[in-house]
């Protein structure tokens, strides 16, 4: 069974796409099956992975029963990594799509076909608290919550937990707030330090990982590929998000879900 985490923001410019992406990275890189779902009508993770608007089959087909599933999942020369991309979405089409998308039996039938072959789905979702990212909350058994490190993030982020808090009390019981991730953070600024002191003073659920605001992401993007594939020295962002992915699990395991761990190891003889 699946632990469907859905990336979710009240506003643009959170790096939520960067953060679903690298995270679906770094927990495949540890051999867990994952499946990235882009339920964002922009496209965005296909952007971030420099693909066209007509590159990739995916969920509007789906949606639209103009392809079959298995069709559509795409298999990404990470093994234990696959993703079900927006699909070639005319955007005279996104008000259909968005129609489509917003029903949660129709993302239910998508997600029952799928939560026993991946031990994560990670789900971007677009920005705002619409009725798609409703939907996507609806089957989901975690959100995690990126927060930018700025004032206006701040201010909005009750919005998104509101918005959480109602979805589990009236549509969706299993749904849990896997927690609220800082990103671009800058702490030898004195704002972007002052926010991380208010954050992590009045703000329950706020993971230890954060996400430092840094020029390798803009690189990675522009060469279309994770920060953990770029040539050259291992950029330091990629391990953040190996600590990411550890800090997501414990988590998990901690509310009860099934991570894959193995919770009791036989004793070992060192020498």
């Amino acid at each position: 069974m699946a632990n469907i985490v859905s990336i979710v923001s009240s506003k643009g410019g959170t790096g939520k796409t960067t953060v679903a992406l690298n995270l679906a990275v770094a927990i495949a890189e540890r051999g867990d099956s994952v499946l990235l779902i882009d339920a964002d009508p922009l496209g965005a993770i296909g952007f971030s992975l420099a693909q066209s608007d007509t590159e990739w089959m995916g969920l509007a087909e789906c949606l639209m029963k103009k392809a079959a599933l298995e069709d559509t999942i795409i298999q990404t020369k990470l093994p234990a990594l696959s993703i079900l991309a927006r699909g070639r979405l005319d955007p005279l089409d996104v008000a259909i799509y968005e129609e489509l998308l917003a029903s949660p039996a129709a993302l239910k039938e998508i997600i029952s076909a799928l939560k026993e072959r991946y031990r994560y789905i990670i789900i971007d979702t677009p920005s705002g608290l619409g009725l798609i990212t409703r939907a996507v909350l609806s089957v989901s058994t975690y959100a995690l919550l990126p927060l930018q490190a700025e004032p206006l993030a701040v201010r909005a982020i009750s919005q998104t937990l509101r918005v959480l808090q109602h979805v589990k009390e009236h549509e969706n019981p299993e749904l849990n707030l896997l927690g609220i991730l800082a990103t671009m953070v800058q702490l030898n600024k004195d704002v972007s330090f002052n926010i991380m002191n208010t954050v992590w003073a009045s703000l329950d659920g706020v993971l230890e990982t954060y996400i430092p605001r840094a020029d390798v992401f803009h690189v990675a993007s522009e060469k279309g590929v994770p920060v953990a594939f770029l040539s050259g020295k291992y950029p330091p962002e990629a391990i953040r998000f190996e600590l990411l992915a550890t800090e997501i699990k414990d988590i998990i395991q901690g509310l009860g879900g099934v991570t894959g761990e193995v919770d009791e190891r036989p004793q070992r003889e060192l020498i």
